[in-house]
Parts: C-alpha cells; structure tokens; sequence
C-alpha cells in the first residue's frame, strides 16, 4: 500500500470515528429530550408552546448564518427537508405527547426510526437489508416490544385519545427517517442542513402559532420555559439536529438510525433518578437486546 493509500484509509477511519461519535452525542441528547418533553408534557405547556419555543429559539440562533452562508439546495429541496425534519418531526412529536404517555415517545419514535428507515429505503429506493442488518433489527425489535411492555402497561391518566398519540409518534419516526435518507441522497452539508431547518421552521410556523394556536405560557414558571428554550431550542434542535447531519453523511442513515435505537433504554435508565420511575427485570432485559442489536448493526459493514 503506497503511503497515498495509507494515508487515505487512516484519513476514512477518522472520519467513520468521528460519525459514530457524533451519533452517540445524538443518543445522548435525544435521550434527554424525551424527559425534557416528558416534564413539560405535565405542565400547562400546549405542544404548540413547545414547537414554538423550538423553532424561535433555534431560528433566532441560527437565521444569521443562513442569511449570509452559501446555499447548494435549492428552496425546494430546503423547505422538503424542513417540513420533514423540523415541522413535521416536531409537530407530531409534541402533538403525541398531549395524548400519549412520553415513555411511549423513547419506543415509537427513537425505536421506530431504524424501521421506519428500512421500510421507506426499501420502497423509495430500492434497498435490501443483508442478514446481519436483519439480525440486528430483530433484536432490537424484540428489545424495543419488551421495554414497551411495561410502558404501554403503565396507562397513569391515559384517555380515549391515546391510540391517536401513539400514531403521531409513528408519524414522527416516518417523518424523520424520510428526512435521514434524502439528507445522504441530496448530499446536504451538514451546517447548512441545521441553519436551514431552523430558519425555514421559524418563518413557516411562528406566525401560525401567533395568530391561530393556543397557548399556555403565562400558566408555567420561567424557570420551566427557560429550560424548555434550553433544550428544545439549542441542544434537540441545533446542536443534535447538526451532529445527527454529520453522523447521516459519514456513517450513513442506516447505522445513524439504528444507533437511535438505544434511546429507549438510556431514557428508561435516566428516568429512574430523574423522574423517580422504576425499571423492571423486562424493561432491563429490553435494554441489554436493544444495545446489542444496535452494536451489531452499527459494526454491519453492508449497504450505507
């Protein structure tokens, strides 16, 4: 191997290491999400709020860049990958929440993602997952039924409506794993991905929700809207809407996805400590299935 070769090899090696990286931050951040949400879904906070903080606060932050930067979408593409991954990822998250449990949020969504993944990359262009991709949904799959289980059991003030709940949350993984697959086709760089999702979310969506949509923030404390602004708005929307673009294009949204799938578990740790709820011998087993599926899809060296 020349020293070219070498150096090009260790050069994709860093890069594949840095999107791994990248997508475990993602992990991380999403897995706080669902608890973030989680606590304002309990407050008098509407899901409209919680958009709009999202999108005001991402917007702001990141509208400057997006003005002055260099664009290689056109505003068709752009406002595709917004209604994609911005409005209809966060409208249908939020509007779950309000009817559904959030522990079935960190099942449908973040364990729904990698099959909804599959599923529109098989219909929409033409992949075919090699066994040890299969493997590794099966059990992740079994993993993700289990630690939904004791979630889906656990119907604390559920209503009529939850059923309804539960498909917006699909809607969302649908949504959001669309948007995965066509950010790897278009080749979108990934800053330009994040500041454009938040500038065009903020324009589309802020004067509906001034004008049409009821709201709830003058019945909660600032300190829980300074904290929904925090997370929704920096860490879920800029910062692991950025990483999750990086991780897409260096990995692929296979891998980038499938890594998703340990939110469930890590939400359902996270919420021992934080939000005082047990974790039972089937949601643990759960967990362990859902992070070796993940590691053996993430180490399928297969189809990006």
């Amino acid at each position: 191997m020349s020293i070219e070769s070498s150096a090009r090899a260790q050069d994709e090696r860093r890069k594949i290491f840095k999107g791994f990286a990248a997508a475990a931050m993602v992990v991380l951040c999403w897995s706080g999400f669902n608890i973030v949400s989680r606590l304002g879904g309990r407050s008098h906070l509407t899901p409209y709020d919680i958009a709009a903080l999202r999108f005001g606060v991402s917007g702001i932050l990141l509208c400057p860049f997006f003005v002055f930067g260099r664009h290689s979408v056109t505003w068709l593409q752009l406002l595709v990958l917004a209604c994609l991954g911005g409005l209809g990822y966060g409208l249908f998250v939020y509007s779950g929440f309000a009817l559904a449990p959030a522990a079935h949020a960190a099942v449908l969504v973040n364990g729904g993602i990698p099959f909804a993944t599959v599923l529109v990359s098989s219909l929409a262009f033409g992949y075919r997952p090699g066994r040890r991709a299969i493997a590794s949904l099966a059990l992740a799959s079994i993993g993700i039924l289990l630690i939904g289980i004791q979630s889906f059991s656990e119907e604390n003030g559920s209503t009529g409506s939850q059923w309804l709940g539960d498909l917006f949350f699909l809607c969302a993984a649908s949504c959001f794993a669309s948007f995965g697959l066509l950010l790897k086709k278009w080749r979108v760089h990934p800053w330009e991905t994040t500041v454009g999702i938040a500038t065009v979310s903020m324009l589309v969506y802020l004067p509906v929700y001034a004008l049409f949509l009821p709201k709830g923030l003058a019945l909660v404390p600032t300190s829980l809207i300074l904290l929904q602004c925090l997370y929704q708005g920096v860490i879920a929307a800029s910062l692991a809407g950025l990483l999750y673009a990086y991780a897409n294009q260096t990995i692929g949204p296979m891998k980038a996805s499938l890594m998703l799938a340990l939110v469930p578990g890590i939400s359902a740790l996270a919420a021992i400590p934080l939000l005082g709820e047990r974790l039972g011998l089937t949601t643990l087993l759960g967990v362990i299935l859902v992070t070796c599926g993940a590691v053996l899809g993430t180490t399928n060296q297969a189809h990006r």
